[in-house]
């Protein structure tokens, strides 16, 4: 594992270490466990306009994660069952991500919302 994938992995892990969060959300329909924890980490943030939100699609045969852009020039990600991040596919400064999957978005199959920030 690259030295990225071990960085995002040990900050999953210690966000995930983290309890009485009153709205974590429900690891019963979230899996794998870095997804909870890459949502704990999002629910400390300021309420996005859209609100942020986590998907699950089903992309080239696998299932991955979609985490939307924030705002204005901010990239996108989207992320294998593994927390590797497999591309950028929306934003940043020309509006199309960065290219590695330019396909994702005409492509993705199979949506499901597995968190959307409720805090108003």
């Amino acid at each position: 594992m690259e030295l990225g994938k071990w960085s995002l992995a040990l900050a999953l892990s210690i966000i995930a270490g983290c309890s009485g969060n009153p709205t974590a959300p429900d690891t019963s329909t979230v899996s794998p466990t870095w997804v909870t924890a890459l949502i704990r980490q999002l629910e400390t943030q300021p309420v996005a306009n859209p609100p942020a939100f986590v998907a699950l699609y089903e992309y080239k045969g696998q299932d991955v994660y979609f985490v939307p852009q924030r705002c204005c020039d901010i990239m996108s990600t989207l992320y294998n069952s593994d927390a590797a991040i497999v591309c950028h596919p929306d934003g940043g400064l020309t509006g199309k991500g960065d290219g590695m999957c330019a396909d994702f978005l005409a492509e993705r199959r199979n949506e499901r919302i597995v968190w959307r920030d409720s805090k108003r």
